[in-house]
This record gives structure tokens, C-alpha cells and sequence, in this order.
């Protein structure tokens, strides 16, 4: 590939493997990886995690979406990002992006199910605090859980 355009450089301070942690009682640790593909045309994530274990929520044993492929690709014009979002569901989801490595936001408007990340990245990369939150209307936002991404070393 030629000379690489400075947004997906900046998306190199996700690549490799976290340990990803919800702030949601009786969820344990996952893992998601990003990963260059096409000659780092694309950013994929993988995420998945071990079975959930009887004591997790009945809603998340129930909607576990695990595993989960994105793949996050450039809109030059904008830079801004666009994720492919798919999981063990048969969900299927476009989300936009935007990571300029102080702060990291997903988000998609869809009818009665809006939906948002913000995500902030540690001074030394070695962590990302965020949290995923929900609108019906696109107006009232209610947090739906919090995420730590600690980076394996």
C-alpha cells in the first residue's frame, strides 16, 4: 500500500489484543482484537469471550452477542470512519466512527434504537474507559453499560 492516509494511522493505537471488561455485575472479561486486512485498508475487530457463566444476567445469557466482527474502513472526504458491525445474533449493524487518539466515539441513529460509544484512551494507550449508551428517541440518553479496555500485554 502507499503512503497511508494520517486518520488510519492514528487507528494503529487500537491494534493488537485487550481484555475487555463491562461494568456489569456478574459479567466477567472478554477479549477483542483489531487486526490490519487488505494491506491495512481495513481495521477488523474480533470480539469474543469465554461462556457466560450462570450467574450473568438472564438478559445478557439470553442477548449475549459473542462473538462479534467489525470491520472499520476510511471516508476520506470526511475523515470519518464506517464500522460493519455483525454477531452470533444474526444482528447486522453500519455505525459511524470517529478516533483522533484522545477520544474514540460509535454511533448509529436508527429508528427507536439510537445508539452511542464514547471511549477515552489512557495518557500511556494501555487502557480505554467508555461507555455505550441508548436513546428511543434520539433526544433522552440512558447509559447502558460502562467498558474497560486494557491492553494485554
Amino acid at each position: 500500500m502507499d503512503e497511508r492516509h494520517p486518520a488510519l494511522a492514528r487507528l494503529d493505537a487500537l491494534v493488537g489484543r485487550w481484555i475487555v471488561q463491562p461494568r456489569v455485575a456478574g459479567l466477567g472479561a472478554g477479549w477483542s482484537e483489531f487486526a490490519w486486512v487488505e494491506d491495512g485498508k481495513f481495521l477488523r475487530q474480533f470480539s469474543d469471550s469465554d461462556p457466560l457463566p450462570e450467574s450473568a444476567p438472564a438478559v445478557w445469557r439470553e442477548n449475549n452477542p459473542l462473538p462479534t466482527t467489525a470491520l472499520i474502513g476510511l471516508d476520506d472526504a470526511a475523515e470519518r470512519f464506517t464500522m460493519l458491525y455483525a454477531d452470533r445474533r444474526g444482528v447486522y449493524r453500519v455505525y459511524k466512527m470517529t478516533f483522533d487518539g484522545r477520544v474514540w466515539t460509535v454511533w448509529r441513529d436508527a429508528p427507536n434504537f439510537n445508539q452511542r460509544f464514547t471511549g477515552t484512551p489512557s495518557d500511556d494507550g494501555r487502557t480505554i474507559d467508555g461507555q455505550w449508551e441508548m436513546s428511543r428517541d434520539g433526544e433522552t440518553w440512558n447509559v447502558d453499560f460502562a467498558i474497560t479496555y486494557t491492553r494485554e500485554a
